[in-house]
């Protein structure tokens, strides 16, 4: 279990992040990432919607192996390609306060190697 001040940590570096995407117009590719699971978004804040959603909970990848980085690549390629045919081509990479590291990083190079750009 996570302590509580780590907690306080990551969500105060969320904020910190938010404050510079605020009014860019671009969607954002939000990660968020547990010991079991991985999950991404994009999310167009001017309308308040989710525009693509991928996570290792989806039929696809759930067979596998789902706390891993080649899982992290797999919903990373889902999620590109489910974002270009909502016609998303370019978003602002949000990790949510996670490390860019690991699953995080990841699933962000292969998102890029399906065709989004950040």
């Amino acid at each position: 279990m996570a302590k509580a001040n780590n907690n306080f940590d990551r969500r105060r570096q969320r904020n910190r992040i938010q404050l510079h995407k605020v009014g860019n117009g671009r969607p954002r590719l939000s990660v968020h990432r547990t010991n079991q699971h991985i999950y991404a978004q994009v999310i167009d804040d001017v309308k308040g919607a989710t525009l693509a959603a991928a996570s290792t909970l989806d039929a696809d990848l759930k067979s596998g192996a789902t706390s891993n980085i080649d899982a992290a690549s797999k919903v990373g390629k889902l999620i590109a390609e489910r974002a270009k045919a909502a016609g998303v081509e370019t978003v602002v990479f949000d990790r949510g306060g996670f490390l860019y590291h690991g699953r995080v990083k990841a699933l962000a190079e292969a998102a890029r190697d399906g065709g989004l750009s950040f």
